[in-house]
């Protein structure tokens, strides 16, 4: 089953840090980089936080390779999150150098929000630990010198980001995380991105509000009458299968062949 909501968290905010063990979300981001002045402070409260708990579902975001994320790192390995999540990643050898500083035995995760990350998207994974993408939409903007008024439904340059990286995405093997919608007051609109998200393949999303966690949760839902058809197409595939016929002409979903059976298995892959 693939996470779906993603709940970021302010590393310098003990208040924030006190709700980790409550949290609905799927997947906890404790944050290191923007918005944290004190980068040794949020650090320390973060390792001072984290180093007795069981941290599964905890990803800390540190800073970019060349200001202080040597030192975050150093730490981080010692509270053994699932992942440690790289900022403004470009190229094949930034994922090198944080391979080599973060453990064997925790995930690294990249942000995707810079033009030469987004071009060298599908040659990233280099190693198996790589396994999960995050779009900075507002990051990668700056970086194509696109103003951010641009992030609204239906503009076609953004639905252009969003599918080219969804797409690079899956040809490398990541799990992508769409982009953080910076507006938590604004319920409608929201929920309207992770529709359009989830019509356009996303499955996942950084969220900034427990509100928001429920709104990706309840869009991601598994349909019951769905979960239904899919176990029912395996079943029919595989029993037919064993009488060496892959071509089902059934009377509840019409034609069933291989790729439709592929596509239940997904699915279910997925939810």
């Amino acid at each position: 089953m693939m996470n779906n909501s993603y709940l970021m968290l302010a590393g310098d905010k003990q208040k924030h840090l006190d709700k980790l063990d409550s949290l609905k979300c799927d997947i906890a981001i404790v944050n290191l980089e923007d918005g944290v002045y004190d980068k040794d402070m949020a650090r320390n409260l973060v390792y001072k936080n984290l180093k007795t708990k069981d941290n599964k579902n905890i990803v800390v975001r540190v800073n970019d390779l060349d200001t202080c994320a040597k030192k975050d790192i150093r730490l981080i390995n010692k509270i053994k999150p699932k992942a440690i999540r790289i900022a403004k990643i470009k190229t094949i050898e930034d994922v090198k150098i944080a391979l080599e500083l973060i453990d064997d035995d925790i995930e690294v995760h990249l942000s995707i929000e810079t033009k030469e990350a987004l071009h060298n998207l599908e040659l990233l994974k280099i190693n198996p630990r790589v396994t999960t993408v995050y779009l900075g939409i507002l990051d990668m903007l700056e970086s194509l010198g696109l103003p951010q008024n641009l992030v609204q439904l239906n503009n076609p340059t953004i639905d252009y980001i969003l599918s080219r990286f969804l797409i690079s995405s899956k040809i490398a093997g990541f799990e992508a995380v769409s982009f953080v919608y910076q507006d938590y007051k604004n319920i409608e609109e929201f929920t309207s991105w992770c529709k359009k998200e989830k019509s356009l393949g996303f499955i996942s999303k950084v969220c900034i509000s427990p509100t928001q966690v429920d709104i990706v949760n309840n869009i991601h839902i598994t349909d019951e009458i769905e979960l239904q058809k899919a176990n029912y197409i395996i079943k029919v595939f595989e029993q037919n299968k064993e009488n060496k016929n892959t071509a089902i002409a059934d009377e509840l979903y019409g034609f069933i062949d291989e790729p439709i059976y592929k596509d239940a298995l997904l699915f279910l892959k997925n939810n």
